[in-house]
């Protein structure tokens, strides 16, 4: 089995950053033209939602990839400060700086 040269990999990351932009780039480019339905159209508004749903849940559960007590963890919670400072006030920035103070803090009295 030969080595890839310098230019050879070059190549690969060019056609790979072609052909994703490609295949997302003229599905949205075609969609976005058309009317879409109204039961469509909610229910890809659900769609953000539930991809950062399954990007944090498992941050939350299970940090460093062990599983921790709900009870006892100061990630859970500390998403849970997070979430309700959002619903409450619609903000990214308050929210983010509430949940990493939760943290800090319920690592700190929790010992975890």
């Amino acid at each position: 089995m030969s080595e890839l040269t310098p230019t050879a990999i070059w190549a690969l990351v060019i056609g790979m950053a072609v052909m994703n932009f490609a295949e997302r780039f003229i599905p949205l480019a075609v969609v976005s033209r058309m009317a879409l339905p109204k039961p469509v159209l909610r229910w890809l508004s659900f769609v953000p939602i539930s991809v950062m749903g399954a990007l944090v849940a498992p941050q939350l559960l299970t940090p460093n990839g062990e599983w921790v007590s709900p009870v006892s963890s100061p990630w859970l919670w500390a998403g849970v400060v997070t979430a309700v400072t959002y619903r409450l006030t619609r903000s990214f920035l308050g929210s983010t700086v509430a949940g990493m103070a939760a943290f800090v803090i319920l690592r700190a009295l929790l010992g975890a």
